[in-house]
């Protein structure tokens, strides 16, 4: 399946570390870069709010913002990765009010799925939602990540017969599984997303080659190995948390 081949290259040299500062960050210059002149805050069309304004890119991330900020982020995430959670629920926050808010900055986020069918699930019941659902979704999945990690290790303990025959199926439908499992599909439908509609995009084929590419190109033509990790305007930065994106951001002229 297409789907495999894509991902397994990627998830045997994937981490959820926090980063690996030894994987080339500082290549594309993005820590030792010069200060960029401060940027001015620019006004979104009236009666809009730049935060209120998101749509899917031609990478096939989900962009928050300005699309023609001066200053574009990126992140590569994963869903069940806990460095990740710690950013979408102490980092995004402060990065919406005082980055995004202004016009200065957008925000894409793209799936990197180094926690395997787990991941693929999340992303696929994600973006099965609105576009404009999309991030208001993440946070709450961000927010129960460590609710799902438990879960694992209570299945782990209790019943691993189960993890062993997921992980043994076709990544599809391992998905699946897991989003029953781990109760991903009551947490959509506690959210509004009809359960009939859930199942239907855990098994999209086009979507789910769609994710692999995402993970594809993250791996090989932008150098992601580990969880978050961030790009300003293209250039890969050797952070994994808010306190060491914001003053990089700020050098970038969001300031």
């Amino acid at each position: 399946m297409r789907f495999a081949l894509a991902l397994l290259p990627i998830l045997a040299l994937a981490a959820c570390n926090g980063g690996d500062k030894s994987a080339g960050g500082t290549a594309n210059g993005s820590a030792a870069a010069p200060s960029s002149a401060p940027v001015a805050a620019i006004a979104p069309p009236a009666g809009k709010q730049w935060t209120d304004m998101v749509e899917k890119t031609k990478d096939n991330g989900f962009r928050q913002g300005n699309p023609n900020a001066p200053i574009k982020l990126v992140e590569y995430g994963s869903r069940m990765c806990p460095y990740c959670a710690q950013f979408g629920t102490t980092g995004v926050g402060p990065l919406r009010e005082k980055y995004i808010a202004t016009g200065k900055v957008s925000y894409e986020y793209r799936d990197f799925l180094i926690h395997g069918a787990p991941d693929l699930a999340l992303a696929l019941l994600n973006q099965c939602v609105p576009a404009d659902a999309f991030f208001p979704t993440l946070d709450q999945i961000y927010a129960g990540t460590d609710s799902f990690n438990q879960k694992i290790l209570g299945i782990e303990q209790t019943n691993p017969q189960i993890l062993q025959q997921l992980q043994q199926m076709p990544p599809p439908q391992a998905a699946a599984g897991f989003a029953q499992a781990l109760g991903f599909v009551d947490f959509m439908k506690q959210r509004g997303l009809p359960e009939a509609q859930a199942k239907a995009c855990l098994a999209d084929q086009k979507q789910i080659e769609t994710i692999a590419k995402v993970n594809a190109d993250g791996a090989n033509v932008y150098g992601v190995n580990s969880t978050p990790s961030f790009f300003i305007n293209g250039q890969k930065a050797d952070v994994n948390d808010w306190a060491g994106l914001e003053p990089l951001l700020q050098k970038a002229g969001a300031r």
